[in-house]
């Protein structure tokens, strides 16, 4: 058989071990050094996963992962998440739907110091979600909204998604994260703006609650200085050439724990917990991009995607019909299969082909994330909607389905907005030197 066949079976074969639910990262490694071994020979495969293995758990440019991680779960164990929440809560509170309203804010504020979809989701569903029941609100509007506020957490910096990219295609990590807050910011206005027509439409999903003084509101703003002055220190540092990204990362979880420590909020208990959730998410995306790595080697040596990419360039069709495409597979891919192992299997396949075509591969990145948003709120895999069902099991899984639909629209307008003006994303880093 030829590379090319070796390879398409390389590919099938992964797919079903997906399914038989072996875990990426040891799916992706095992096609890869298998097939590697197969095209080349045992001897030099076993001597590049070695290679492979060292040189991804001792990179230098990985320790970033960690460090953004602990700066999540410091923030949460700290409180700042709560504080975020009763500052969008006192001031929109009393609109009707303003609890959905300041939940989606309180999700942006969030991701902003966290950088994971489901660790925003399932914090602010804890928050937000009783103080909902509490005041009548349709429970389909607020576990939709929850789910898909929380998808917030992978596009505004800092993102491990957006990391995980830039490792994979050597990207700079920096420019990545600055081109995802122009568009983390318009996903954000977006949901709002969703969630003000369906209560507009249904004034029965989401009544008013209790009016707030202005002095009940000025003294809440005080909640949101601890979550800015994190994102200042770590993404505005990173911004203004202070700090490496990895600097940054570890100046965020340091900060996040001083925050803690001064609140007195961060006993050891909450410290060890959060040590171990970040350490153990940490080196899941540790070993997700190794085995990555591994069989990107496999993909490259069967040819498949230099083929492939030559091939789409020479279609006589406009490349954004070939981006089209693309975003479709990636719309698709994310009914099935989480949105870090997505980009990850993926990359290797089509980064390639975006380069045949010479389009802006940090657009590229904040596109495919936008586009993987979209795969962690839909039937089946949705793993923000089995987050909030597990924080609100007594609500059927159908009703949170159904209510994140109408921020799906919205996540699909933003994304065409962006495919069509991709100046939104590449503004800010190209002020970067």
């Amino acid at each position: 058989m030829s590379p090319i066949e070796i390879g398409i079976i390389g590919i099938v074969v992964m797919l079903l071990l997906f399914l038989l639910g072996m875990p990426v990262a040891f799916a992706m490694g095992f096609v890869g050094f298998i097939g590697f071994a197969y095209l080349a020979d045992p001897g030099p495969a076993l001597s590049l996963l070695a290679q492979d293995i060292f040189n991804e758990f001792s990179s230098y440019p990985l320790s970033v992962i960690p460090m953004f991680i602990l700066m999540g779960t410091f923030a949460f164990a700290s409180g700042i998440s709560q504080r975020l929440y009763y500052t969008s809560y006192t001031w929109l509170g009393w609109l009707r739907g303003g609890l959905t309203i300041a939940t989606v804010l309180a999700c942006a504020g969030f991701a902003a110091i966290c950088g994971s979809t489901s660790a925003t989701a399932a914090t602010m569903g804890k928050i937000a979600l009783p103080e909902m029941k509490k005041y009548d609100y349709d429970i389909t509007l607020a576990t939709g909204t929850i789910a898909s506020a929380g998808t917030l957490g992978i596009l505004i910096p800092p993102s491990t998604v957006l990391i995980v990219y830039g490792i994979l295609v050597e990207e700079s990590i920096g420019k990545l994260f600055i081109a995802g807050i122009l568009p983390g910011l318009l996903l954000s206005l977006a949901f709002v703006v969703t969630v003000a027509l369906l209560c507009w439409r249904n004034p029965r999903l989401a009544p008013p609650g209790p009016s707030t003084t202005w002095s009940q509101k000025l003294r809440s703003t005080t909640g949101i200085i601890e979550a800015v002055i994190l994102f200042l220190l770590a993404i505005g540092g990173l911004f203004l050439g202070w700090f490496s990204p990895t600097q940054a990362g570890a100046i965020g979880a340091g900060g996040a724990l001083i925050i803690g420590l001064g609140r007195k909020q961060l006993n050891w208990k909450k410290f060890f917990d959060a040590g171990k959730d970040g350490l153990r998410t940490a080196c899941m995306v540790l070993f997700i991009i190794t085995g990555a790595v591994i069989f990107g080697h496999f993909m490259a040596i069967t040819t498949i995607p230099f083929k492939l990419a030559e091939w789409i360039g020479g279609l006589p069709i406009h490349p954004l019909a070939v981006m089209g495409v693309l975003i479709f597979i990636y719309f698709l891919g994310g009914f099935f299969m989480d949105s870090m192992a997505l980009i990850v299997v993926t990359i290797p396949i089509f980064f390639p082909i975006v380069k045949e075509l010479h389009f802006d591969t940090i657009w590229f990145g904040v596109i495919i994330v936008l586009v993987a948003e979209m795969g962690v709120i839909t039937p089946p895999v949705g793993v923000n909607v089995f987050v909030i069902k597990g924080i609100a099991p007594e609500v059927p899984l159908e009703n949170i389905f159904r209510g994140i639909f109408p921020f799906l629209a919205a996540l699909i307008i933003v994304t065409i907005i962006l495919v069509f003006v991709p100046q939104i994303a590449t503004y800010l880093p190209s002020l970067v030197k």
